[in-house]
């Protein structure tokens, strides 16, 4: 994929984020009913910002070296940003902003031998750790026994990736109970991580993949979403132990940058509660015949 264009992407961005917004929202009165526009005009922004019109199409046109973070802020209360999209912001306009830089593949980051040793004590808590890029690079055996499906078609040469299963297996629309909004969220994941270091060039080949691979992935691209992955509840639909209902928390590892645990809880007495506690025999005993990543294994 060619490298994303910066200026693009925070013109994109602000313009997207303009578009939602109604007067009536933002608190303006509306004066005629024959607006061009959905959401709020740039006259308005610019208005609501404290800004000049000028200065604003300015800065839609990607135009936006020298931007202070104040003129930034009048913006986020502008267009009612959350925290997410705030930091968005302010990560599109540092690259604009920062010195060149030549697009980079680093060494793949490794999981320390003590943090696998963390994962594999967890039990009874499917757990993995994942890169920015939704790469899974460890796993214990109920972590790994939670997401068979999505390693059932693994490759060899490179690690499972949950937003390659999310949109390109056609096992993920029965896997994930809620497909659409899970699919949406790890868009908006892959967009906050793309504002973020927009030279990760890894990153741009997998967004570039996923383009041209899945026009589902490429619609929700273009709306710009962004998101933080912290915590949450996923409703998943196991092939081996069925429904489940799971609440997740996403732990950063400070000493390994990019690097995050996720970690799956159910509540107690819960019919989730029994069906993981299912789940971690069949991975006890499908673990030892090897065949953890192939649920329909099973029974066998």
């Amino acid at each position: 994929m060619a490298p994303l264009d910066q200026r693009r992407e925070f013109a994109d961005f602000l313009a997207s984020r303009r578009a939602r917004i109604t007067p009536e929202q933002a608190g303006l009165p509306v004066f005629d009913g024959n607006r061009r526009v959905t959401g709020l005009r740039r006259e308005e922004v610019a208005l609501l910002a404290g800004v000049s019109v000028d200065y604003y199409i300015k800065l839609e046109r990607g135009s936006a070296r020298g931007v202070s973070e104040s003129v930034l802020d009048a913006l986020v209360r502008a267009l009612q940003l959350d925290e997410a999209e705030r930091a968005h912001l302010f990560d599109l306009a540092h690259a604009l902003n920062a010195p060149a830089r030549l697009q980079r593949r680093g060494p793949r980051p490794t999981v320390r031998p003590s943090v696998q040793r963390l994962l594999d004590s967890m039990e009874g808590v499917p757990a993995y750790v994942r890169n920015r890029r939704l790469d899974v690079l460890a796993s214990n055996a109920l972590g790994r026994a939670l997401t068979a499906p999505a390693w059932a078609l693994a490759e060899p040469d490179r690690p499972v990736n949950m937003a390659r299963f999310m949109f390109l297996d056609p096992a993920a629309p029965d896997y994930y109970s809620d497909w659409e909004r899970m699919a949406s969220d790890v868009v908006a994941m892959l967009r906050t991580e793309a504002g973020r270091d927009p030279h990760d060039k890894a990153l741009q080949d997998l967004v570039g993949e996923l383009s041209t691979r899945s026009e589902l992935f490429r619609t929700r691209w273009a709306g710009h979403n962004v998101r933080l992955h912290r915590t949450g509840v996923k409703h998943l639909r196991h092939p081996v132990v069925g429904e489940l209902t799971l609440d997740f928390d996403a732990l950063e590892l400070p000493a390994d940058t990019g690097l995050t645990l996720i970690a799956y809880s159910a509540e107690p007495a819960s019919p989730s509660a029994d069906a993981l506690r299912l789940l971690a025999s069949w991975a006890a005993t499908t673990e030892q015949r090897d065949d953890i990543t192939d649920p329909k294994t099973a029974g066998r």
